[in-house]
Formats: structure tokens, sequence, C-alpha cells
């Protein structure tokens, strides 16, 4: 009779075609190359698409800068050199010739960052594997680096991506790009190490940097006060002398959202990181563990600082928690919860009551905490206890978490980010003409 011929097995019935020991090379193969192929026809399509701008470009860099092609070298694949392609003239759309790069299969559309020779020269032969892909015009780590949260570090972020690479993920990270590109903006800027926002100083640092200065303070036995300032913590200093006056006494301010980003680029500058307490927190925990730091959670519902706390003992199981306290506590219990956190010995103190609640608390009893230093972070025990989801990782690249705290907690997030970053947006933009008064 027709149909295929079934040979039994543990398995269960499969065509004889499945067993046949060429098929599985041949499957892996064409999934290898598939990305290849996708790219080399998107990059034709758009070629034949564009060909009229690509040819008024090409003619425009050649009567401009007399020549119609700038080239960067740049290793590749294999770390075999190649010429990166860009048009000569400084004109929009000069990154355009890249096309040509992924067209020949120089590049792909999303890949490594191509690196010039001196970088690549310097890659430890551990992080090689980033040479198995072609370099992309698209990164992870230049989509995460746009919006401040390559934290991981580029060697990692590569060897992540070549064990995870889908066309579907290519696609992806292309399309989030373009759309961070729009909200975060891809021009260099100069990078102050202090910004300037309402007369409020912020340190322009990265996270390693933040989390190697908090444990340099510690070691060095000079006590710190460390706040995190997002657009809404900005708006209430606006109107808050005291909050306001409380963050020009502390020893540092941390950039915190997307927002800080936006206003930087109104005030002409870049920011190096978003140094927020929520992305700190599990580095600073690793950290913790590394140095044989204590921590000590003190705020949020009862319950929540210690759900997070244990949560942060499963995965740092070295890290020492030397005490957990939710903020419901009455006025005339705030001796005895002072008493509390100093008989722990804790070395870092985390408090979660609010902006600005939290950093008028600590301040008020700065001489009386004995941990060395103290930070006010938010809803940061809500996240990692679980009580609250996070953001998912695409929607931190495009710089659109604030939506989804919006969509969490409508009722109490909309005029924070409905009026209140339009708001700040406004505020710094009259800073920039010289017309804020405080």
């Amino acid at each position: 009779m027709g149909g295929h011929t079934t040979i039994p097995g543990p398995l269960g019935k499969r065509p004889r075609w499945y067993w046949r020991p060429w098929l599985l090379p041949l499957l892996t193969l064409g999934a290898s190359l598939l990305p290849r192929i996708i790219d080399f026809s998107m990059a034709g399509a758009l070629l034949i698409l564009l060909a009229p701008l690509l040819l008024f470009r090409a003619l425009i860099a050649k009567l401009r800068a007399g020549r119609v092609f700038a080239a960067t070298e740049r290793v590749g694949r294999f770390q075999m050199p190649f010429r990166q392609l860009a048009f000569a003239d400084d004109a929009p759309g000069r990154n355009l010739a890249v096309l040509l790069n992924v067209f020949r299969g120089d590049m792909a559309f999303a890949g490594p960052r191509a690196l010039s020779l001196e970088e690549a020269a310097a890659v430890p032969a551990d992080q090689g594997i980033r040479f198995s892909l072609r370099p992309g015009v698209f990164s992870p780590y230049a989509l995460r680096s746009k919006v401040g949260i390559a934290y991981e570090g580029e060697a990692d972020l590569d060897r992540e991506f070549y064990y995870t690479e889908t066309a579907a993920g290519n696609l992806g990270l292309v399309v989030r790009t373009g759309v961070s590109g729009l909200l975060a903006g891809d021009a260099a800027r100069p990078m102050p190490d202090h910004l300037d926002f309402f007369g409020i100083a912020i340190a322009n640092t990265t996270m390693g940097e933040a989390i190697d200065w908090i444990v340099r303070r510690i070691r060095d036995d000079r006590p710190a006060t460390i706040a995190f300032v997002n657009p809404d913590c900005l708006n209430i200093a606006y109107t808050n002398p005291e909050y306001r006056e409380v963050l020009n006494q502390v020893e540092r301010v941390l950039p915190d959202g997307i927002g800080i980003r936006f206003g930087c680029r109104i005030l002409g500058f870049g920011l190096r990181a978003n140094v927020n307490g929520t992305d700190m927190f599990p580095r600073l925990c690793e950290r913790c563990a590394d140095e044989k730091l204590s921590l000590f959670l003190l705020g949020a519902r009862p319950g929540v600082a210690r759900q997070a706390a244990e949560n942060m003992l499963q995965r740092y199981p070295d890290l020492k928690i030397a005490g957990t306290r939710d903020g419901y506590f009455a006025p005339d219990a705030e001796a005895e919860v002072i008493e509390t956190i100093n008989r722990s010995g804790a070395d870092i103190l985390l408090v979660a009551f609010g902006v600005p609640k939290q950093e008028l608390w600590l301040w008020k009893h700065r001489s009386r905490l004995k941990p060395r230093i103290a930070m006010g972070v938010g809803g940061l025990f809500d996240f990692y206890s679980g009580r609250i989801p996070r953001a998912p990782l695409w929607l931190r690249e495009i710089g659109l978490e604030w939506s989804w705290r919006l969509l969490q907690e409508p009722g109490r997030m909309w005029r924070r980010y409905i009026i209140g970053n339009p708001l700040f947006l406004y505020r710094v933009w009259r800073q920039k003409i010289g017309k804020l008064v405080i």
C-alpha cells in the first residue's frame, strides 16, 4: 500500500525518512544559513527600494567631499578585516551605505558590535566566541547602552547573543533599536562628571563605578547617604525646599530613569548610565556577598522586605542580611527601630519609605544610624519580593519601563507620568534658556 513505512520503537512510529542520517546535518545547515539568507534578501531588497535615495546621497557625497564613500577598518567574522562603509559627507543618511556591507556578507543586521583593529586585538582569547558571528549593524550592547542599562558588559551580551540568536530575535533587536533611537537619541554628547538639574548636582557615573564607590566608602569608614532621583523626585524637589536641601547635602545623588536621559538631551549632555536602585540591588547584593558586607532592609508593607531578602539569599547564598523591618511603625517606635538597625551591625541600610519621606528620615537620623551607607530605594522591595512584577526587558530596552508601571498601578502613577514627565521636561527647557526660577 502507499504511504511511508514506519519503524517501531520507544519513541513511537515515525516516517522512515525521519531516520535518514543525512537529514539532521541538512536541517542544521539550513538553520545556520537562515540568518544570512534573510540578511542577504533584506539588504538586496532595501538596496533596490532605496536606489534613488542612495544614488542621490552618493552624488551629494561626491560633490561635498570629493568622493562617495568613507571606509573604516573593522574586524569581522573569523577575525577577518573589512572596510565598513558610510557616505563620505556628514549629511543625514550617511550610514545607509552599510547596506552594501550586509549585502556582501561583511556584516549582519544583528550581531556583536563591529570592533576596530585595536579593540579586536585586545579581546581576550576566552571571549573570542564573538568572532564566530558577523558583526551587526545593530547589537545588543549598543541597544542597552543607548538607554544606559548595559550593566552586564559587552562580552557577556555578545556571549548571550551567540547562544540565543534566532531570526525572530534578530528582527526584534532591529525594531527595538529603531524605537530606542527615536526615544533616547543617537548623537554623542559631552559627558561631564556631574549634571545639574534645578540646582541639584547628580553624579554622571556608571553602575559599576557607583558600586565601587559604595564599597570604598565602607572600607574607608566614611559614612555616606545616597539618593536616587528620577523626574518625579526632581519635580518634588522643585517645590519642596526641605527635600531639595537634603539632596544638596547628601554625599551622592544618582540618576534614575529614562526621563533623566531626556533631560540631558535638552541640556546638551550625555548620560553615562541609568544608575537606578532597582537594577543596582541584585548587583549590590552580589558584591556584598563577595566582600562579606551586610544589608538591612527597612520599609514597605509587612513581610515584603523579608521576602525580598529571602529571594536574594536564594540567588546569593553567601549574602548576609543583617535584618529586615517593615515601614509601618508608630513615631514612638522610631528609637527602637534605629536601635535594632544599629545592633544588627549592618554595613548598608536600604530604606523604602517613598520619596521624599525616606530621604528626610535618613537625613534626620543620620547621626544616630551606624551603617556606613544609607540609601532610599523607593519601591524596590516590592519588585524583588514578587509583589509587583518588573517590566519585561524589551520594554526597558526601549526606555518605556514607566509605561509598565503606569499599567500596573494607574491610580497611583498617572499623575507622576502623564503630568509629571512633561512638566519635568518643560522645567528643564526653562533651565536651558535661563528662565527657571526656584
